[in-house]
């Protein structure tokens, strides 16, 4: 590993044990509360890798019901909303409907096996981001029986570029079973009212190195793992950034561990010149070790990304100047689930912004789940912290 190194007048030179000696002042002992510079404990060493880390990024989160249509109501599911988008005074989201109970995978051909099987995409606005309007109709249904998307379209994302408005969102082919392998497709249009028109072919797929070790089986057991993303792509996130457009996803992968107490989930990023494809992996991939939602937005020239729920790195903000190598930059307690942001917060000044608030889903039940408004605090400002 190799370790970072910080100069300062002055210094104490300290040794790691790792063949590097960093120097360090004693103004940064005290700030670590070392009180032996010659006794190092194994924390203390890692504490002095520490890059200066600050509470810019540190909050705390409460969640609330809301009115109107993302009020609950018995047997429907609404879960997953979009980024938020601000259009014509309104505040707008995308996300994932679906009724009727889940039953599992006794009959994955008849039964609806997750509350987002079955599922198509809708659309709701706001005009103050609590009571919120569902429209008449979906906005992006399931394919016709026999494509990529014919069983379940769900997860969206929106983008918006140039005047026109993308839908990314995951797919799955029927039957649902546990070995099938979900892909990622687009819409695209021109209002956020739609109509919305589909992309006829996915524009990411899983990567095709791994092998079950009984195909067509319940089994998820594995002969080849393959890439981190050998069995799902999930959670698409699109953006533009630095001239092409991203897609940051969620990886799994087949035969699938636990790891650190939770699953083996990692992200990655695709890129094209065109947001219909072809995406390419970077060779970067997998560029978190840990995760599971993406959240993902731009900040001082770079992207932001939440890690929560699953892996070693879980619950924690990190950035990347360059959108791929993300270094670590707070811990958060008790994030939200499949946080939309509200993009209009994006390159904010001030750090934590993209916080303020925004959309998450909470669950009744495996069959009743509701889109909920989370806000956000950071107690580290308020009077009762500060010196």
């Amino acid at each position: 590993m190799k370790a970072r190194i910080w100069m300062f007048t002055g210094a104490l030179s300290l040794s790691l044990g790792t063949g590097v000696t960093i120097a360090q002042t004693s103004e940064q002992l005290e700030r670590l509360a070392i009180s032996d510079a010659k006794h190092l404990s194994a924390a203390s060493k890692r504490a002095l890798e520490w890059p200066k880390l600050s509470n810019d990024w540190y909050g705390e989160f409460r969640e609330t019901d809301l009115k109107g249509d993302f009020a609950y109501q018995k047997g429907i599911v609404r879960r997953d909303p979009s980024s938020v988008l601000y259009e014509d005074e309104l505040y707008h989201t995308w996300y994932t409907k679906s009724t009727g109970p889940t039953e599992g995978f006794s009959n994955p051909i008849k039964n609806k096996v997750y509350p987002w099987d079955k599922s198509d995409i809708w659309h709701a606005s706001s005009k103050d981001g609590i009571r919120w309007k569902e429209d008449k109709k979906p906005a992006v249904v399931r394919g016709k029986a026999g494509s990529f998307d014919d069983r379940s379209v769900f997860t969206p994302e929106v983008l918006k570029h140039e005047g026109r408005y993308y839908l990314v969102y995951q797919t799955v082919k029927h039957p649902y079973i546990h070995q099938v392998k979900n892909q990622v497709g687009i819409a695209y249009a021109d209002s956020p009212y739609g109509p919305w028109i589909k992309h006829d072919k996915p524009i990411l797929s899983p990567a095709d190195n791994g092998k079950w070790l009984e195909e067509g089986s319940y089994s998820l057991a594995a002969e080849v793992q393959g890439d981190f993303d050998s069995h799902k792509v999930h959670d698409p996130y699109l953006t533009f950034f630095n001239g092409k457009f991203h897609l940051y996803y969620k990886g799994e992968r087949m035969g699938e561990k636990i790891t650190f107490g939770g699953r083996e989930i990692r992200h990655g990023v695709a890129t094209s010149d065109s947001p219909f494809g072809p995406f390419v992996k970077s060779k970067y991939n997998p560029i978190s070790n840990s995760g599971h939602e993406v959240v993902i937005w731009h900040y001082n020239g770079g992207i932001g990304s939440l890690i929560t729920t699953d892996g070693p790195e879980r619950n924690t903000v990190q950035w990347a100047q360059d959108g791929i190598n993300f270094e670590i930059l707070a811990a958060i307690r008790k994030a939200p689930h499949a946080m939309g942001l509200v993009r209009k917060n994006d390159n904010s000044s001030e750090p934590f912004k993209i916080f303020d608030w925004g959309l998450t889903h909470g669950y009744k039940d495996w069959n009743e789940q509701t889109i909920r408004r989370f806000d956000s605090r950071q107690p580290q400002k308020s009077k009762r912290y500060k010196n």
